[in-house]
């Protein structure tokens, strides 16, 4: 039992927790990530294909998988949904012309059979942002008290400063093992 007991901690230790950070192109996904990373703004360009790092969280490890978000690459994102535990959702709080877009990709991603088990982080970043969005704005708009199949929540943030990412990250964190 107690080497039964080893392992299992080992595991629960050490696993990693995959994580995809989706969101249409221009919503600050790469920069979210490498906030994670290195806790600083990185100068960025758009991704092409994905960026993946591990970030670790109170002995927690998450691959992040951060995936381009231009429209000609959102077809493609299925290829990554193997094994995801978490849905990273990173919607510009400004862009309000295509928020429609990003309700319909999210309830695309959510009716994915590889996605059933994955619980979703939506950060409405740009909170800095003059006649931004609110997180609860947002949440009324994609209609997220209608998810009832998967733990969700949603953070107010801003990449640029790190301001609520911690939040999110501690609502992940909060998640592991409750399945």
């Amino acid at each position: 039992f107690c080497l039964f007991f080893c392992l299992f901690c080992f595991f629960v230790i050490y696993a990693e927790h995959k994580v995809i950070i989706v969101g249409l192109d221009n919503a600050g996904k790469t920069t979210i990530l490498y906030q994670f990373l290195m806790n600083e703004v990185v100068h960025t360009s758009p991704t092409i294909g994905s960026n993946v790092e591990e970030i670790v969280v109170k002995n927690t490890h998450f691959l992040m998988w951060d995936i381009g978000g231009q429209e000609s690459l959102r077809s493609s994102w299925n290829t990554y949904y193997s094994n995801t535990e978490f849905i990273i959702l990173v919607v510009d709080s400004i862009d309000r012309e295509r928020l429609s877009i990003t309700k319909e990709e999210l309830y695309r991603m959510l009716a994915h059979e590889d996605l059933r088990k994955a619980a979703v982080l939506i950060f409405a970043n740009k909170q800095d942002m003059k006649g931004c969005m609110t997180a609860a704005e947002i949440s009324a708009y994609l209609t997220l008290s209608s998810i009832k199949d998967h733990p969700w929540h949603i953070q107010s943030c801003c990449a640029l400063t790190g301001e609520g990412l911690c939040q999110g990250l501690e609502w992940m964190t909060s998640r592991i093992g409750v399945r």
